[in-house]
């Protein structure tokens, strides 16, 4: 089975990410996830695909955590920096973790497994009753590697977005390091359509009952300035997804 967990680029992850996590993090994922939800000390957080641990570091005091992923220099990582819990493990198999929890959360993960299906399914298995799993991506129809791109119409003054592929299941490889050509890390991204992660909700006993489209906060500066800025509200960077088990 191909290797697709990122430890091959743990460090130059670990160092992208660092304690409080991406520009797009601090900026977007973590605060909206802060409007969905507010911890307490009853809840208790599956986070698939943790990498180092970066939403670990979000949750207050008390609540508890474990965090899955595939590759243990990331996991080192979180370890170092905070008293959770973490466990090396492959998020598309059965999870050795005890306990049942209130919320599960794979971000920004899904899209880099194999099998995506059994990755919601098994982390579904571990929710409470009335409990949530949450998607965090990006943004499937909008955001595929090497499928999609920007585009401009000097014309109109309008930057637009092309979209190549979409509805074709697709493993994309990634060139971490494009600069370095063929000795560049590679790691795979693995695309399908919105409508195959609703199925898979629905096949792991979740209802949908939350979804948000969430842009990017960067702003451009120069000629183009206003034709971009308006082209990013137009076309969202991120899809989050709550599933609910009733």
């Amino acid at each position: 089975m191909k290797d697709t967990s990122w430890k091959q680029v743990g460090k130059w992850y670990d160092t992208l990410v660092a304690k409080e996590g991406h520009t797009y993090h601090k900026e977007v994922i973590f605060p909206r996830l802060k409007e969905w939800y507010s911890f307490g000390e009853e809840d208790a957080v599956l986070d698939l695909g943790c990498g180092q641990g970066v939403f670990a570091r979000q949750l207050p005091k008390g609540v508890r955590y474990v965090g899955v992923d595939a590759a243990k220099s990331l996991l080192q990582k979180g370890e170092k920096r905070s008293n959770h819990r973490f466990m090396l493990g492959d998020a598309t198999k059965p999870l050795k973790v005890e306990g049942d929890f209130s919320h599960v959360f794979i971000i920004l993960a899904l899209q880099n497994m194999t099998d995506g299906a059994k990755a919601i399914a098994n982390g579904a298995k571990h929710l409470r009753k009335g409990g949530t799993l949450t998607l965090v991506l990006n943004h499937p129809c909008y955001r595929i590697p090497r499928q999609s791109s920007w585009g401009v119409d000097e014309g109109r003054k309008i930057q637009y977005r092309r979209i190549d592929r979409y509805l074709s299941p697709m493993e994309i490889p990634i060139q971490m390091h494009p600069s370095k050509g063929g000795k560049s890390e590679k790691t795979f991204s693995y695309h399908v359509p919105l409508s195959t992660y609703v199925t898979w909700m629905g096949e792991a006993g979740l209802a949908i009952t939350r979804m948000e489209e969430w842009d990017s906060p960067k702003m451009s500066t120069g000629k183009w300035a206003k034709m971009e800025n308006r082209a990013r509200k137009e076309f969202p960077l991120f899809l989050a997804m709550e599933g609910t088990l009733s």
